[in-house]
């Protein structure tokens, strides 16, 4: 595959045929994020497209899974879309699944008409960052939404029939918003209910504002013992019957994994274990 920059994929998707349909990130500002810092946001020419997906039926025998990327493939206009899928099944008759990012922005400016019909085509799943459920930890990081656009576009993403996949980032309220931060989160994850809910932790990248603020001095980075008493408050309050939750990327100073709400209970001893200073993963083992 021919690819632009670096490319970005969620865990789950690691066995996944990736093809770049987008460049970038429609957003691209948040203060935390330096995924796509060496390029801007386009679209990638059709035709490379579909050369790229006839090249990958020459190269594989089987090809089951399909992540378009880059952050937010669902930029692309509709009738682009439908026609990449039509093309992927059309080659792939064996694909299960097809999948993208999509950001609040894009699920916005879709029509529920547009949605159904992509759904319709075979995009099967969407991965979209809520980061947090306060709105002062938004505004700080530049998200560029508040936590009830990202509800909003969470809901409308499923009402169309998409499973969706929903991260939030621990540590990233710091002290300061600590609380706030593990509770509204909790708050704006119960109200969408996704399929999936995946908790990364705070890491501080080169080159980014939130680098700048750490060396001022003005963003305290939590530690261990904070982030596990954050998550030990998020799990106290959410309510998302059904969401397989996973905290086992490799953030993470905790391996976390279960089903909300019946395994909270563990995930909470869990938790607890942590504190107490078992199974934790050391500051040098951490990465993105």
């Amino acid at each position: 595959m021919r690819y632009l920059g670096k490319v970005y994929r969620p865990p789950s998707e690691a066995y996944s045929l990736i093809v770049q349909v987008t460049y970038g990130c429609s957003h691209n500002r948040c203060a935390f994020c330096d995924m796509y810092d060496d390029k801007h946001f386009g679209m990638r020419p059709m035709e490379e497209i579909f050369e790229d997906f006839r090249m990958a039926r020459q190269a594989y025998r089987s090809v089951r899974r399909v992540f378009l990327a880059d952050g937010d493939a669902l930029m692309r206009r509709t009738e682009d879309l439908a026609a990449i899928l039509d093309l992927i099944y059309g080659l792939f008759p064996e694909c299960e699944r097809v999948t993208s990012y999509a950001s609040p922005g894009s699920l916005q400016v879709k029509s529920e008409e547009d949605l159904r019909l992509l759904r319709s085509k075979g995009l099967t799943m969407l991965y979209m960052g809520l980061e947090s459920g306060c709105d002062a930890v938004l505004e700080k990081m530049s998200k560029g939404h508040t936590a009830a656009a990202i509800i909003a576009a969470g809901q409308k993403a499923r009402r169309c029939g998409f499973a969706l996949s929903v991260t939030a980032i621990s540590g990233l309220g710091s002290k300061e918003l600590l609380r706030e931060h593990a509770v509204e989160t909790a708050k704006a994850l119960s109200a969408i209910n996704p399929e999936y809910i995946g908790l990364l932790t705070l890491m501080v990248e080169h080159g980014t504002p939130l680098e700048k603020w750490v060396k001022e001095g003005s963003f305290q980075v939590l530690g261990a013992g904070d982030v596990l008493r954050e998550t030990e408050l998020f799990l106290q309050t959410i309510d998302s019957p059904g969401s397989v939750f996973r905290m086992n990327h490799a953030s993470n100073y905790l391996t976390l994994k279960g089903t909300l709400n019946e395994d909270r209970e563990a995930l909470l001893a869990r938790v607890r274990e942590g504190l107490a200073g078992h199974g934790l993963r050391s500051e040098q083992m951490r990465a993105l």
